[in-house]
């Protein structure tokens, strides 16, 4: 059985839609179309519910996905492994962030690409639990995320650093002699992240602790988002203080920092646990854990 046939398969599943997967796999339609009869030849059975159009993946269609996976990403850790056994690192790194962990992409990357400069790397936004579902499908390499809130399952993981909250308000909004409590922030109108993202269910979890609630005026799943909100005057919010040294400078915005009773959020890489690990996750993994052992050298 041809990786390839199996890699038409996985790709149509992903995408849902006939043209959209040839374009992925770099390939014409009729020659996809060809590859998945050819695999259902192969199997005896078929694999895809057509009505002139993609309609999913039959019972035993979706019994061999995660088999498919497993198939094609050994394949690909095959590869690599020969590749680099006298080489350097080559192909591309796929890696999947949380919004709240994007500024933690520069440095990882650089620290990666010094290491590894043939390599190319693709970031993603992701939420959490996409990350996850996306890292056991083989869909991703290695992902940025929360390691102790709704830990990630059968992951190995590397911390990076601890996150804690600041509170984003335009010039002029806030008392700026007073620093905010939780009861203050909680009384303000706030722009938030929307309950989906993890962030914002870690926010409500810790004020549930002290028995209060946001009820924000307005939700987005974007930072940029949040600070354009912020900017206009009406509205604060909560973000990471990773987030909020990005605004350093801007003479519009203030940042509090806000009261910690709790020890903060780790957030570091995450990979699948799996024997052998492929050389990319590896990459990933061995470098996140040279940075996280600096910093507790600092």
């Amino acid at each position: 059985m041809q990786t390839r046939l199996l890699q038409y398969f996985l790709a149509l599943e992903r995408e849902g839609h006939f043209a959209r997967a040839a374009a992925a796999c770099h390939v014409s339609q009729p020659t996809l179309s060809a590859g998945i009869s050819a695999l259902e030849a192969q199997l005896g059975k078929r694999l895809i519910q057509r009505n002139r159009r993609y309609a999913g993946l039959t019972e035993e269609g979706r019994a061999i996905l995660p088999w498919a996976q497993q198939l094609v990403a050994a394949a690909d850790n095959l590869m690599q492994a020969a590749a680099v056994a006298k080489g350097p690192l080559q192909g591309e790194l796929r890696l999947g962030a949380i919004p709240a962990a994007m500024p933690a992409v520069g440095p990882l990357v650089e620290a990666l690409l010094e290491r590894h400069p043939g390599l190319n790397i693709s970031v993603r936004a992701l939420t959490s639990r996409q990350i996850e579902r996306e890292l056991t499908a083989f869909e991703l390499d290695a992902g940025l995320t929360y390691l102790d809130f709704e830990p990630p399952s059968h992951m190995l993981a590397a911390p990076l650093y601890v996150e804690r909250y600041m509170l984003v308000a335009a010039r002029g909004v806030l008392d700026e002699k007073r620093p905010p409590d939780w009861e203050d922030v909680a009384a303000l109108p706030l722009c938030l992240l929307h309950q989906g993202m993890q962030n914002r269910r870690i926010l409500d979890a810790r004020l549930g602790e002290r028995g209060l609630a946001l009820r924000p005026v307005v939700t987005a799943d974007s930072y940029v988002a949040l600070f354009a909100l912020v900017r206009q005057g009406r509205l604060c919010s909560i973000v990471p203080d990773s987030h909020a040294m990005l605004l350093d400078g801007l003479d519009w915005v203030r940042t509090f920092a806000l009261p910690d009773a709790e020890e903060g959020s780790r957030i570091g890489v995450i990979v699948s646990d799996r024997a052998p690990l492929g050389p990319l996750a590896q990459a990933v993994l061995t470098v996140a854990r040279d940075i996280s052992g600096r910093s507790e050298a600092v």
